[in-house]
């Protein structure tokens, strides 16, 4: 019989994707000794930051928060500029690290994973790529939550003779669109970020619209040096009081204890009044119940429908422009002049709501029968959130299973970390876990740090083998599925339940409270790993 190291293998462990969770694991497998390569399939790093390059795009934490934390000396030396960082800067960022740790050497870019197979005999994972096929003790996937663009299905696309365009998929010598008639479809993030840049430079622009967002202020601008100097004296205490807040960012201006059923119309009013003023995704701290009570929710939405109001001045677009869906359970947007920018002469907001693109023409976009002729189309529809990205890759586990098919109704995972049949396969902030509902850097500081203290618990003690046990990920998936329904966020169709694709299962993939999730992964580890099987 063979034992595991019969066979030489190529890497300790390999990594998959170079965005902030591949980076810092690299840099963390390294501190343990660990031979480990990390493949990208971009010409560069920076995963989502790398990929998203649309005009406006930017970060909805906060620039000081949004941003490594194992390196005081790193936290220390670098200057953000704006309140909300925007994707060069962040980008520009992420290069920096890359730099400093000197992480590019173990990155190989260009190449994409196409197949990842668990091999029973010696526990290990064979890995191919579009160059190469490698062996490795670990397959770790860094893919990222929002980093599998999706572009729906409409009829006639291909015949479009214009120029095409997806939000996550932006060309890096940009766009230009002076003199251009532009259609825009998607009004999530990336839509609300880029509309108002687009519809500075288009000669007209038509956006089609399916459902209405909910957007606040960012009230985004230069970050004051004295103030970033200030948090850098206390940059742990601000640490440490963030990752007890519940979606791991905000301490310096936190979420509300008190209900908004005991409020008075006229103190809703005015808290609401100065969230609105303070900008950014505070807004739904207002009230603790804002996500857990239908009625405190819609005084909060009409709060937000009124400042459309008030922005739009055409009482009509105004009434298209106002969400009817509970404040929240799509993600909530963050805007610089968005709903303004429909006051534009230039702009022209179309309600496919009811009906549909029915499909392209050579000249555009066919609605309830009306031709809309465009020079360009940008597809600002988003993603497979979560899931996509994975089940992109043929990853088989025991006995040739696909992780696709296990997921085929859903994901099932225990912490977002790993899925049974799948041993020594981690995923870092994969479905399951806070992720998307967390500020993403910290959340996945805290998988990479777990992950990483696992493996040097197996080193240790001479384990070549991890896996998940059955009765914990059913548990897990209970729980994960129970906190949810006693929420408001599985109320609407949103990609955080994988209804913006057509065909996938509807299921609520986030965990619901940062703190929770992380006490509950110390519990494990702390119990000698409870709920992994380890040989």
């Amino acid at each position: 019989m063979r034992t595991p190291d019969a066979i030489p293998l190529d890497f300790d462990a390999v990594i998959v994707g170079a965005g902030f969770a591949g980076l810092y694991m690299l840099h963390r497998a390294r501190e343990l000794g660990m031979r480990a390569r990390v493949f990208e399939a971009g010409a560069g790093i920076g995963g989502t930051w790398y990929w998203n390059r649309y005009p406006g795009a930017r970060c909805d934490i906060e620039s000081l928060e949004y941003s490594y934390q194992f390196s005081e000396e790193l936290q220390q030396e670098w200057e953000w500029t704006e309140r909300y960082a925007s994707q060069p800067e962040i980008l520009r960022y992420i290069e920096h690290v890359a730099e400093r740790f000197d992480l590019l050497r173990d990155i190989q870019l260009e190449t994409r994973v196409l197949t990842a197979h668990f091999r029973d005999s010696d526990n290990s994972w064979t890995v191919e790529t579009d160059h190469e096929t490698v062996t490795a003790r670990y397959c770790i996937m860094a893919t990222g939550c929002l980093s599998s663009s999706h572009t729906p299905a409409i009829e006639g696309a291909e015949s479009f003779q214009g120029k095409t365009f997806h939000t996550g998929r932006w060309p890096h010598e940009g766009v230009d669109f002076s003199g251009m008639r532009v259609g825009v479809i998607g009004t999530g993030s990336s839509g609300v970020q880029s509309i108002p840049m687009i519809a500075k430079q288009a000669d007209d622009l038509t956006v089609f619209q399916r459902t209405a967002t909910y957007s606040v202020p960012a009230h985004n601008g230069p970050l004051d040096p004295e103030y970033q100097r200030e948090v850098k004296t206390r940059y742990a205490a601000l640490r440490a009081a963030n990752s007890h807040t519940h979606l791991g960012f905000g301490s310096e201006y936190p979420a509300s204890d008190d209900l908004s059923a005991d409020a008075t119309p006229e103190q809703r009013e005015t808290r609401y009044q100065q969230r609105w003023q303070r900008g950014g995704l505070h807004f739904m701290g207002a009230y603790l119940d804002l996500m857990l009570d239908r009625d405190a929710n819609e005084i909060a939405a009409e709060f937000v429908r009124a400042k459309i109001r008030a922005a739009v001045k055409d009482p009509t677009t105004a009434e298209l422009l106002s969400p009817r869906q509970v404040l929240g359970c799509k993600r909530l947007c963050v805007d610089t002049g968005y709903y303004e920018t429909f006051n534009r002469d230039n702009v022209h907001l179309v309600d496919v709501s009811s009906n549909p693109i029915e499909r392209f023409t050579e000249r555009g976009i066919v609605v309830d029968g009306n031709e809309y002729e465009l020079d360009a189309v940008v597809f600002a529809t988003g993603f497979d959130a979560m899931t996509g990205a994975l089940n992109r890759i043929d990853i088989r586990g025991i006995d040739g299973l696909a992780l696709r098919e296990k997921w085929a109704a859903g994901p099932r995972t225990y912490l977002g970390l790993g899925s049974k049949g799948f041993p020594n396969f981690f995923i870092i902030t994969g479905p399951g876990s806070p992720s998307v509902l967390a500020n993403m850097v910290p959340a996945i500081e805290q998988h990479v740090d777990w992950i990483a203290e696992c493996l040097s618990h197996m080193q240790s003690n001479q384990l070549t083998r991890i896996e998940v046990d059955q009765a914990a990920e059913d548990d897990w998936v209970d729980q994960v599925n129970a906190l949810a329904d006693t929420t408001l966020y599985p109320s609407c169709n949103s990609w955080y339940l994988g209804a913006n694709v057509p065909g996938k299962p509807r299921v609520f993939m986030p965990y619901l409270s940062y703190p929770i999730y992380v006490a509950k992964c110390d519990e494990v580890a702390a119990n000698d790993y409870e709920g992994f099987e380890l040989s």
